[in-house]
């Protein structure tokens, strides 16, 4: 792998990482969102990653990771009693998202590091091409 395919390989990864803390985020900015019993609750975001494809020359394919689409959770989501709810049905009940907020922070944490070491891998390829020209030009 060269300079550069370390550089495309963290770039993709950083590029997953950010998709991921959008889809956390917009789980969490939904958790809380009430339905009526007769409509599908929020669903869940994931994002699907997949490696990219080496091929059959390993020292100048680059890798990495492709974003191969998002999945989402059960629609069915949890029943909540709430009778004041301007939502509930006949028995009280609302619909809520199944979220899990300590899940969600777990996996924004997760995130966020992948996303900070796969930027850190980009900032030492970047100083070894750097090196790699002072010596060219020395």
């Amino acid at each position: 792998m060269t300079i550069f395919g370390a550089i495309g390989a963290a770039g993709s990864g950083m590029t997953l990482a950010r998709k991921w803390m959008d889809a956390v985020g917009d789980n969490l900015a939904n958790m809380n969102n009430a339905s009526r019993t007769t409509e599908a609750a929020f669903q869940q975001r994931y994002v699907v990653a997949q490696a990219k494809d080496y091929g059959t020359d390993y020292a100048t394919s680059a890798g990495g990771v492709d974003i191969a689409g998002v999945a989402f959770g059960s629609a069915e989501g949890r029943l909540r009693y709430e009778p004041d709810n301007v939502l509930a049905d006949a028995e009280g009940y609302v619909r809520y998202p199944d979220i899990d907020m300590a899940s969600q922070m777990g996996q924004l944490i997760i995130s966020q590091r992948a996303y900070q070491a796969n930027a850190a891998v980009v900032d030492r390829a970047k100083t070894s091409y750097e090196a790699a020209l002072a010596i060219g030009r020395g």
